[in-house]
């Protein structure tokens, strides 16, 4: 066959798609070498790369390697400190493992801008992918897709064959409930995270789950942004009632919102409120005073989800990488016994 060459721009997958007469998708599974093609469909494709001289840099070495030796990241998370800490830390493990990493940020998270994004990283030759999307959505729409190469995602969403590696999120909530209970607080309010997003929730439920433990009466979580802002106007709110003496915050951004509002008020923290964070940021111990936080290990966290995403791509059991990573209660200044 003689290729029609495009003119003015240089080949795309989706001319040697339509020179080929096979989906685009096609074309990347040739180009990650995927068993599941024909050796006609194969030969067919790789006669028409020959011809428009398609050669995107990373699929030239992963055709004459066999490999690309290059994991692919879909993120959807923004700029939180947990899912950048993840990135960072995929991307130290994998360079120590020999492999390069590509990242695909989505702005937005319906069908269509997944799908891109999926496609960009198939385009790189990815042999393998990690999803860090906190937003239950974005796993509504992954089920609809048929993703060719092994994928791991850093969210557990509790379904059926989720692919995931995880922080256990509802322990690290009962710890830091559970410190509270301990210190004698029995009027807890616990400041959540966005709904929607998979670890404010499972935040939530660990909060719910140990209250519920130790007989203590709950009310309602709030619904907050992660921000520093919304933790302050929250706090101001909060404390026009008093009706609390600790707050469990989802993370350590509105804690610090809310230690704020508590100091505006003339209230001594943790004299008059004991307040509790999560993810353990690096200005957590310098926050004043320090705060008692929830550490989650990203370093750990990176070099299992890279273990496990090497090891299904080597054909090896998933589920021997899979035990859940536990975090961590640091105990800091910010809580103590209620002023009874």
């Amino acid at each position: 066959m003689t290729a029609e060459l495009p003119t003015g721009r240089a080949p795309s997958i989706r001319d040697v798609a339509r020179l080929a007469g096979v989906s685009h998708q096609t074309v990347s599974r040739v180009l990650n070498n995927h068993p599941s093609i024909r050796d006609s469909t194969k030969a067919r494709v790789l006669q028409v790369i020959e011809e428009l001289q398609y050669r995107p840099n990373r699929a030239a070495r992963a055709l004459s390697r066999g490999r690309s030796r290059t994991i692919g990241v879909l993120s959807a998370s923004g700029s939180q400190y947990g899912p950048a800490s993840s990135i960072a830390a995929i991307q130290d493990a994998a360079r120590e493992a020999g492999y390069y990493v590509n990242t695909a940020n989505l702005t937005s998270v319906d069908t269509a801008s997944i799908e891109a994004a999926l496609d960009h990283l198939m385009y790189q030759s990815v042999e393998g992918i990690v999803v860090i999307a906190p937003q239950v959505r974005v796993f509504d729409v992954l089920e609809q897709l048929s993703i060719e190469v092994p994928y791991v995602t850093l969210q557990s969403t509790g379904r059926p064959n989720d692919h995931a590696l995880s922080v256990d999120q509802i322990h690290g909530a009962r710890l830091a409930t559970r410190h509270l209970i301990d210190l004698g607080h029995r009027r807890i309010f616990h400041l959540a995270g966005p709904q929607d997003w998979i670890e404010a929730e499972a935040r939530m439920r660990g909060f719910l789950e140990e209250m519920g433990a130790m007989d203590v009466p709950t009310t309602a979580p709030i619904l907050g942004d992660w921000t520093a802002d919304f933790g302050y106007h929250a706090g101001r709110e909060l404390l026009r009632q008093r009706d609390f003496t600790a707050i469990f915050s989802s993370n350590d951004q509105m804690a610090l919102g809310i230690m704020h509002a508590v100091r505006d008020a003339g209230l001594d923290i943790p004299r008059d409120v004991s307040i509790v964070g999560f993810d353990d940021i690096p200005e957590a111990a310098h926050f004043w005073p320090p705060l008692t936080t929830v550490r989650q290990d990203f370093a750990e966290l990176g070099r299992r989800c890279i273990a496990l995403l090497l090891g299904t791509i080597a054909g090896e059991d998933p589920d021997k990488f899979r035990e859940a990573i536990i975090p961590e209660l640091i105990v800091r200044g910010s809580t103590g016994p209620p002023a009874f």
